[in-house]
């Protein structure tokens, strides 16, 4: 706007200019063909403190309706965080609870944002053995952590420090914790949990707890969590749990370029775990008074270079070992701002987390990474209130695109000069931090042109369906095609069904990849869709599987066959808005709404051919318990007419059935009395 500019400028720059600097976005002049200057333009400045607080006010929406997380990337929260006081604010507390809790922490509201600050003067020590392994989560019941535990068979559980664990679960259970957040949550639109060092991975355990209680559907309650030098605190599981759940986000951890404590859990501890409790010490006592903590005697030159070379020893593995090396045990989640005297940037991508970790500390020194865990303070005041200085290149290293001039900056902001020895590694960083590909607004709207494409598919597929429903055969819909011959109809059905498989499993992977909206699965027209799909082709999935013989192998279809895509988009449904349900059917549906419905039919079968070959009182009672509760349900459904009408054709899979069940219960009822004299002799001793 200062150029005279319109100000869709911006969205172009935003668009089209990748930046990793908190504060700033760039503009380009050219000038003779050539770019001669490249200056920062804020397109985010520090707004006086009275006029925010008038705007948080009003609530500040840290669940915005943008992409992959709350926000559409982790630049747009860094530049949010950077341009109002939350980040000073935070660290303000971070201060107080460290300096005069001896609960562990501080709760404080500020308008309508409740704050709270976990001490990170916890007893941690290297001697505690479970702060060197790593335990599952709380999963007993309706537990805190509920929607992180795993949700496939055979994946991994979710594990976090032991140690870190238990600081959280004895604030938790602290009455005056609990009375101070059921205060805050009444009172507050928005609530930021914040916390220095091991406080800073209670504050993640207290958001995780948090955001797992709130109902998102129905809670208007904003959840964020700013951490300062924070150890790593879980597996893999746990960072694909998050970013399952869209919560990555609402994480912004503040790293120092030199801080050892990040860093700290990467390494095998028990070789310096002597030299841990001295170092605690001396980061407590100055934690818990800045100026006593200046007579604080600090480690020896010894002790601090024996942790320094062997943290950056192992560091150093995780960057020669590569991508594989990052997929360990412990692994980062949510937004991370590296910040150094010369500026800050933001990555989101965990991979690129790790390795920048490894490259910063490698510039350091013994001292420098023990004193940075003590200087967040002053880099906050600079990430908040500075500009960023006017940079430029010498013509011979004039970068050949914006794209490019973008990434040399980003390693201006973290002190790396592009001849270091470790630029050439950090820019890889980046550039893989970056997101290169389709926004997730613009995979959206592609998959949509796909889903148009792939429509015919299906519409011969519902042809196919109103074929077999007016068939002279009466078998219907399924029958139909469990007992297809091979026909080049029946051909070209089966591979529609083919073919939309595969595009429904890549609308998942995009999903869980956080390649689309982080509200994709709230959407109508594709919960809509999803749904459709699976009335229409889940009963000939069924259908194959029972037709070639897998349940023999495998067991039945809804426990040992069903894809895992039929049961995702069941949770879709289930969680979607619903309005005016309830009505009425006055003929059957088109699709039947169960669409496990004929997977039930042949277990029901299967325990009617049980029936006639035992003798057993017991097992005969317990398999028509159960063959009368199917009966029971199934003909609800008939009566309500939420199936459709191939289910009562005269010779479908369940009207065979309902035949075969009536003979042997007509059966049973004429010899019942023979069957209970036969039951009570076998009762008398």
């Amino acid at each position: 706007d200062q150029d005279g500019q319109s100000t869709n400028l911006r969205d172009q720059i935003k668009c089209y200019f990748p930046t990793f600097s908190i504060h700033f976005f760039l503009l380009i002049k050219r000038t003779n063909e050539a770019c001669t200057n490249l200056r920062p333009h804020p397109l985010c400045l520090s707004t006086p403190r009275l006029e925010l607080k008038h705007h948080l006010s009003l609530k500040p929406d840290f669940s915005m309706d943008t992409e992959t997380s709350s926000f559409e990337t982790s630049e747009m929260l860094a530049t949010f965080l950077a341009s109002t006081p939350l980040l000073s604010e935070s660290w303000r507390l971070c201060n107080l609870a460290n300096a005069n809790s001896p609960q562990g922490f501080v709760a404080e509201q500020i308008g309508s944002i409740g704050y709270v600050a976990f001490s990170g003067i916890q007893s941690v020590s290297g001697s505690d053995p479970s702060f060197k392994k790593l335990v599952p989560l709380p999963d007993v019941g309706n537990s805190m952590f509920h929607p992180l535990h795993p949700q496939t068979e055979g994946e991994e559980p979710v594990l976090v420090q032991g140690a870190l664990l238990r600081i959280f679960e004895n604030i938790y259970k602290d009455p005056s914790f609990q009375s101070q957040m059921q205060t805050l949550m009444q009172t507050s639109k928005s609530i930021i949990f914040t916390g220095h060092s091991v406080g800073g991975a209670t504050a993640s355990l207290a958001a995780l707890s948090l955001l797992s209680y709130l109902q998102p559907d129905i809670s208007n309650l904003s959840v964020l969590c700013i951490t300062f030098g924070s150890p790593l605190l879980g597996n893999e599981t746990l960072s694909r749990a998050i970013l399952r759940e869209k919560w990555g986000g609402k994480f912004c951890h503040v790293v120092s370029k030199y801080d050892i404590m990040p860093r700290m859990l990467f390494v095998p501890m028990d070789p310096i775990a002597p030299l841990m409790k001295p170092l605690l010490h001396f980061w407590h006592t100055y934690m818990n008074s800045p100026h006593f903590g200046l007579l604080a005697v600090p480690l020896s030159d010894d002790s601090m270079a024996q942790i320094f070379q062997h943290v950056s020893f192992h560091l150093g593995r995780l960057v020669e070992a590569g991508e594989g090396a990052v997929t360990g045990m412990l692994r980062p989640f949510g937004n991370y701002f590296f910040c150094s005297e010369d500026g800050a940037i933001c990555v989101d991508n965990a991979a690129s987390v790790v390795k920048m970790m490894c490259l910063l500390f490698a510039m350091g020194s013994p001292s420098s990474s023990i004193g940075d865990h003590l200087k967040y303070g002053d880099y906050v005041g600079k990430m908040s209130l500075q500009f960023l200085e006017k940079r430029s290149f010498m013509q011979g290293e004039l970068p050949e695109s914006s794209y490019e001039a973008g990434v040399a900056l980003a390693l201006q902001s973290t002190g790396i000069s592009c001849k270091e020895p470790i630029a050439g590694p950090a820019k890889d960083c980046l550039k893989a931090a970056r997101r290169l590909g389709r926004t997730p607004n613009l995979n959206c709207a592609n998959l949509a042109i796909k889903l148009s494409k792939i429509n015919p598919y299906r519409a011969e597929i519902e042809w196919y369906k109103a074929l077999c429903d007016r068939s002279d055969d009466q078998m219907g819909y399924y029958d139909s095609f469990k007992q297809r011959g091979a026909s080049r109809r029946d051909f070209r059905v089966n591979l529609n069904r083919h073919k939309l498989a595969q595009f429904w499993d890549n609308v998942i992977n995009l999903f869980e990849s956080n390649q689309l909206p982080h509200d994709f699965h709230r959407q109508g027209k594709w919960v809509n869709a999803s749904q459709f799909y699976k009335l229409l082709v889940e009963p000939l999935d069924i259908a194959e599987y029972y037709r070639t013989g897998m349940h023999r192998s495998k067991g039945h279809y809804i426990d040992h066959g069903r894809e895992r895509r039929y049961r995702i988009f069941d949770r879709w449904w289930t969680e979607r808005s619903v309005r005016g349900e309830g009505y009425k059917r006055s003929k059957f549906a088109s699709l039947t709404q169960d669409t496990c419905f004929w997977a039930r039919v042949e277990e029901a079968r299967d325990l009617l051919d049980a029936l006639r070959s035992t003798s057993d009182p017991s097992h005969l009672a317990l398999l028509w318990q159960k063959i009368d509760n199917f009966a029971s349900v199934a003909n609800a459904l008939v009566e309500a007419k939420e199936v459709s009408i191939d289910v009562v054709a005269k010779n479908s899979s369940y009207s065979l059935w309902v035949k075969d069940y009536n003979e042997l219960k007509s059966q049973m009822v004429q010899f019942r009395p023979l069957f209970l004299s036969f039951v009570n002799e076998e009762m008398v001793p």
